[in-house]
């Protein structure tokens, strides 16, 4: 661990009504990982934005590699050696890789664009990284993580001394996480100041060095990794103690709710059977590419099914399309939450009105305000979605309240069916926890509960049963608190050894 190449003391911003940071002090060393923690809303992103220059402070100083700077620009960061790379990929996807490492900083010749040029340094810093990507492909062919090192190559290339990483590992595979962990400790090796920010605690481990928390917009504390606990870190994360990771409860087995039979849609989901029990969760487990968020949309109606019969509560129920689906009590809490679950540009009360017009609404199809205003009550009450009005946008929320918001307008309708693809994908642990007892309080209603996730220790601590996937079929079926990961991920690669699956 080097010198200090970065310092920002009473650090302060505000936005219409909300102080997003209040006096934060933050250090990062050259030649370390500092894993930057807190809950959604704790203010991370605001912090990181002044250091990148997307967002001006109202007070406090910064200081890069010694230098004290003013209201920094993107490009004067950028010349200061800060790159930033967002959980969301700015890559323009049309271009190739060469071109997306160098846009807006082209090298010319006289009369055109020395490509030749540029593909050749983009190759080095590729080839530096032990990368295999062609400068020449479309970035939009390339699976999530090789986007992500061509953005890592492109910092580089830029002389990215300070690089921030803002859940970087969100859309990747183990195998690919293992790679980025591969590079970052090589830049750390090489004198390079990494940010990371990521909701899952367990990576920690592997690469960093220091944590700095936040909580509230506010600076909590900083501490050696190796001298900390993970309870330690979480507590004051959140301010409380969370007695429980994963909160289970248990219920009576009733009645079969919901079952599938000899679903097929597309190349990715063949052959599909299960039923759900009243008084359980059921968890979907398996690789990326396994086919089970398309599973799901063809169970939603949102993709278009081959074959196969649906059952509700012992009855065949017919789903053309999600209108169908909400119309016969069966809901979807998307992967995508921000693509496919919420209008963002839109308040939280439209989007929980939004597909219920049919409930608020009079004879003449005009919305009566009492009963809207009760549901968005109704839904912010009970699933306590933090927010000062209903009228502020979607998205403006926090990733945990966005996903209440999604499953409260659901809930609305009393649906019977309620499925959960990832639904912590990007949410701290405290929001976590929330969704997880959200979870618990519809198993104990009797509500049908699936959720997919990739995190095998939630799916292990949150369901009863868990039916892992892999390339389209169901591979084998285990009881949550029977089983072990090894297990589980030996049933998520049997490419060879997939199952007729049955519905119990």
């Amino acid at each position: 661990m080097g010198q200090c190449i970065v310092k920002m003391k009473g650090i302060q911003k505000s936005f219409p009504g909300v102080k997003a940071l209040d006096n934060v002090d933050f250090e990062l060393n050259s030649g370390e990982v500092m894993a930057l923690l807190g809950e959604n809303g704790a203010g991370k992103s605001t912090l990181m934005k002044i250091m990148s220059g997307v967002y001006t402070r109202d007070e406090g100083t910064l200081e890069l590699f010694g230098q004290e700077y003013g209201d920094l620009t993107p490009k004067q960061a950028q010349a200061a050696g800060v790159a930033i790379i967002h959980q969301e990929l700015n890559m323009c996807k049309h271009l190739s890789v060469a071109e997306n490492m160098f846009l807006g900083r082209e090298i010319t010749g006289k009369f055109a664009l020395k490509n030749a040029e540029m593909e050749a340094i983009a190759k080095k810093f590729l080839d530096d990284l032990k990368v295999d990507i062609d400068p020449k492909q479309v970035v939009g062919d390339l699976p999530v993580s090789k986007q992500q090192m061509v953005e890592i190559a492109k910092a580089l290339s830029m002389n990215a001394k300070v690089l921030i990483m803002d859940e970087p590992t969100s859309a990747l595979t183990a195998k690919e996480i293992d790679e980025l962990f591969r590079i970052i400790r090589k830049l750390r090796d090489d004198g390079c100041g990494i940010v990371y920010i990521s909701h899952r605690l367990e990576e920690l481990q592997h690469i960093v060095d220091r944590v700095t928390i936040m909580r509230d917009g506010q600076y909590i504390t900083a501490m050696n990794f190796k001298d900390a606990t993970m309870d330690e870190i979480i507590t004051n994360m959140v301010g409380r103690e969370i007695t429980e990771q994963f909160p289970r409860v248990d219920c009576e087995k009733g009645k079969k709710v919901f079952e599938v039979k000899n679903l097929n849609a597309g190349p990715l989901v063949r052959d599909i059977n299960f039923s759900v029990y009243e008084g359980e969760i059921v968890g979907f487990a398996g690789l990326m590419g396994a086919g089970r968020t398309e599973m799901t949309r063809a169970l939603f109606g949102a993709d278009k099914k081959s074959g196969g019969e649906i059952y509700l509560e012992g009855k065949e129920i017919k789903i053309n399309c999600p209108m169908d689906a909400i119309k016969q009590g069966l809901v979807l809490a998307p992967e995508d939450r921000k693509k496919d679950g919420l209008c963002t540009k839109l308040s939280i009360r439209e989007n929980l009105t939004l597909p219920n017009l049919d409930m608020i609404c009079n004879k003449l199809e005009v919305i009566n305000s009492r009963k809207e205003q009760e549901l968005c009550v109704k839904a912010v009450k009970n699933l306590l979605i933090k927010t000062p009005t209903v009228e502020v946008d979607a998205s403006s929320l926090s990733g945990g309240n966005q996903q209440k918001v999604v499953v409260g307008k659901w809930l609305a309708r009393d649906s019977k069916v309620v499925i959960f693809d990832e639904p912590t994908r990007g949410i701290d642990v405290g929001a976590k926890v929330e969704i997880y007892n959200l979870m618990n309080k519809l198993k104990q209603e009797g509500i049908a509960v699936i959720f997919v996730s990739s995190e095998m220790p939630e799916a292990m601590g949150i369901a009863d049963r868990i039916i892992v996937m892999c390339d389209g079929r169901i591979t084998g079926e285990v009881m949550a608190r029977e089983t072990t990961q090894s297990e589980i991920l030996t049933l998520a690669t049997s490419f060879e050894n997939k199952m007729e699956s049955k519905a119990v």
